[in-house]
């Protein structure tokens, strides 16, 4: 069976919110980002519970119903790391959000194209716009940890084209779109 590569999404991992304390008063936090059998991490911010890491992950899209998984971990020197809870994220809305008929070409800077609503399907602690900004669509979202007492994190999703990948262009376009792609597997 072929590699079928649909693009690249770029997880821009921005930073934690009154993430648990794991040593005694504070955690030396990190985050795994893990898309299908793809596995990326964010370098360790010590002493901090609130740490602002501003990465980007990139990572190559072949199943659309693969969730994002965001794991947050408090390093330890001696010991296992303690894990700090995590959360998914669902890419369907956003790629979805790709799909539409519009020419964002002539949408305003900062448009809002989708509104995702938290609710139980989902870990987001507020609502998530999908926006057109700078010439590209991105989503900023918060996302509230599962399996621990407290903690958020603060994300970006943006997705780019890159060589030798089919693509999520839009209906009707030259590509095939990944709606149809899945159509046909």
């Amino acid at each position: 069976m072929e590699d079928k590569q649909l693009g690249i999404m770029r997880v821009h991992v921005q930073r934690g919110i009154n993430l648990a304390i794991r040593d005694s008063t504070t955690s030396d936090p990190y985050v795994v980002v893990t898309l299908g059998s793809q596995k990326l991490k964010t370098r360790v911010i010590n002493n901090n519970c609130n740490p602002v890491w501003e990465e980007q992950l990139a990572f190559t899209i072949k199943d659309v119903t693969d969730p994002i998984r965001m794991t947050v971990y408090d390093k330890d020197r001696f010991s296992g790391d303690d894990k700090m809870g995590d959360a998914d994220i669902d890419m369907r809305p956003f790629l979805e959000a790709h799909q539409m008929e519009l020419d964002f070409q002539k949408l305003p800077n900062g448009c809002a194209i989708k509104r995702i609503r938290p609710g139980r399907t989902n870990c987001l602690a507020e609502e998530s716009s999908i926006t057109w900004s700078n010439g590209k669509i991105t989503q900023d979202m918060i996302l509230r940890l599962r399996n621990v007492e407290c903690g958020e994190l603060e994300i970006m999703l943006e997705l780019t084209d890159a060589p030798g990948c089919k693509g999520l262009g839009r209906e009707g376009s030259k590509k095939t779109s990944w709606m149809q792609t899945k159509q046909l597997d």
